[in-house]
């Protein structure tokens, strides 16, 4: 079994992970500020949900794209990615937590009028906890070609 090999293909799989990852996280992003800012949902059940749309896409993208999984049972690889889904999201979920416990609510005013709490801060570093984490779990576990 071929762990990561930081070569051309693996470069380039980790390209297109990304590119995947980054429609995922605006997938993600929208959905948490919608249900959190547009319709009042806590902010915590509106992070999970956020995370559960991301997974979905996450899944058929990865599956078809970026690791061109062709072989094994999709209910196998459905059930490995379901799991290492549970495993990162509880790392950014603990990320995410413990950046907002010492960022607090707060706000702080950005160029272009934009405004970042301390909780969107914590959020953008749980995201990239998750990224890495799920990445190496998809590549060695869910995908294993």
């Amino acid at each position: 079994m071929r762990v990561l090999d930081l070569r051309n293909r693996d470069v380039r799989q980790f390209g297109k992970y990304i590119v995947v990852g980054g429609g995922n996280t605006m997938l993600t992003l929208a959905v948490i500020f919608l249900l959190k800012s547009e319709f009042g949902v806590n902010l915590w059940l509106s992070n999970a949900v956020g995370y559960a749309a991301g997974m979905v896409n996450s899944f058929v993208w990865n599956k078809l794209w970026v690791f061109r999984s062709r072989g094994g049972r999709i209910s196998g690889e459905a059930f490995r990615f379901l799991t290492g889904f549970a495993v990162c999201y509880a790392v950014q979920f603990a990320v995410t937590w413990l950046f907002t416990l010492v960022l607090g609510h707060g706000e702080w005013s950005l160029p272009g009028g934009f405004v970042l709490s301390g909780y969107g801060f914590a959020t953008l570093i749980g995201m990239c906890a998750y990224t890495v984490s799920n990445y190496v779990y998809n590549r060695i576990v869910t995908f294993r070609n």
